[in-house]
Formats: structure tokens, C-alpha cells, sequence
């Protein structure tokens, strides 16, 4: 009878005691806790990174735009050189997301397709590339003909008469903090396009280098 009683005694004092409760509760709510800070982390980083691309891709269509080397005797001219500074630029610019191992630019200048361009029809005069990602233009490659023009279609590129657009693309392959099951996606995809500024030679010495010219004797970024 009295083991009896002391059980009972012992069970009654077990229910109401909250010696070590907080540390129950934390270590039942630290793995909750935890996967929301990891994940808060990690889409803010993604959010950087995104960013970074974004911007990365507009600022090679806007500096595209405006490259050439000016003359009193011809429009200015576009070179590889200038193209390959394009893209040295923007990889400096991008910081430690390191584009250049991790991502792929392309540059094409849209153009129309004749002047005037009645049929509203544009081409892919030249395309140059960089970086070590494995990446195929979405819209188009040199010497693409008959296009509507480039993008997708709530935000497609044309270019003016006479003119051109320098349009770009970055992807990018998103390099986690801690989890790419954390990240929206694995790979980040921007595109930019500008107007060309000024007057340009579209010329080139065609076929070897359409449209650009190499003086300098530079590598040209082919893609």
C-alpha cells in the first residue's frame, strides 16, 4: 500500500513539475527556428545575386550602345577590343559572384532587316559571348534573319530605321550560401536592351568580322 502511495505521490509531483520545460520547448522550436533563418538568408542572397545580374545586363546594353571609335571620315566604328572591354567591365562590376566562371553574356545588335524596313523584319548582325557557362541565346544567333525582334514577347526589342539595339543576355548559375533547395531557382536569366546612341558604321569587314572591326588585332569573343 505504501509503494502504492508513493508512486502516486512521485507521478503527482512528475505532472506538475517545469524544472527543464525551456529547454524542452527550444529544442522542439531550434530546428523551426533555425530552417527560417537559413532560408531568410538565402533568398536574400538570391535577391542580391538577382539583382547584380539585372544590373550587370543593363549596364553592358547601355555602355553596347554607346562604344565606337569616332572619325572625321566615317561613323564611328565598333571593335573587339571595345567588346572585350565590354565584358572585362562587366565582370568587375558583378563582384564575387564571379561571372565570368559562373555565367554566360551574350551581346547581339539587332538590326533591321532593310532600310526602309517596310516588311517591320530584323536580323542578328553579330553576337559575341563570354563566360564559362554552357548557355544558347533564347532569341536568336548571328545571322539570324526575318525576326520579329528579340525578347520575350511583353518586352520584345525592335530596332529603329536605320539604327540598331544592342540587346543582352546573362545566365547566371546561382551559387547557394548554404542549400540550392533554399533558392527560387537554379539559374538566373536577365536580359537588357538599349538603342544605340549615336550614328554607327554597321558595316564591318564583312564576312570574317560582321559589322566589327579588329585593327587591334584582338581575339574576338565569338560564341
Amino acid at each position: 500500500m505504501s509503494c502504492r502511495l508513493l508512486s502516486r505521490s512521485h507521478l503527482r509531483r512528475l505532472a506538475w513539475d517545469r524544472s527543464g520545460l525551456a529547454a524542452v520547448e527550444f529544442a522542439l522550436a531550434a530546428p523551426v527556428l533555425l530552417g527560417m533563418f537559413l532560408a531568410g538568408a538565402e533568398l536574400t542572397n538570391y535577391a542580391v545575386t538577382k539583382l547584380r545580374v539585372s544590373q550587370a545586363a543593363l549596364h553592358v546594353a547601355d555602355n553596347g550602345s554607346r562604344i565606337g571609335t569616332n572619325s572625321l571620315l566615317t561613323a564611328p566604328q565598333v571593335s573587339e577590343t571595345q567588346i572585350n572591354d565590354l565584358f572585362v567591365g562587366a565582370n568587375l562590376q558583378a563582384g564575387n559572384i564571379d561571372l565570368a566562371q559562373h555565367g554566360r553574356i551574350i551581346i547581339s545588335s539587332l538590326e533591321p532587316m532593310a532600310d526602309p524596313n517596310t516588311d517591320n523584319r530584323f536580323k542578328i548582325h553579330w553576337q559575341r559571348c563570354f563566360g564559362a557557362k554552357s548557355f544558347t541565346s533564347s532569341y536568336g544567333a548571328q545571322g539570324d534573319t526575318d525576326l520579329t525582334g528579340m525578347g520575350p514577347p511583353d518586352r520584345r526589342a525592335t530596332a529603329p530605321e536605320g539604327g540598331g539595339v544592342i540587346f543582352v543576355e546573362i545566365a547566371y548559375d546561382y551559387q547557394p550560401l548554404f542549400s540550392m533547395g533554399l533558392a527560387p531557382s537554379r539559374v538566373i536569366h536577365e536580359i537588357a536592351a538599349m538603342t544605340v546612341r549615336d550614328d554607327r558604321d554597321y558595316n564591318g569587314p564583312a564576312p570574317s568580322h560582321p559589322g566589327i572591326y579588329n585593327n587591334e588585332g584582338a581575339t574576338p569573343s565569338t560564341c
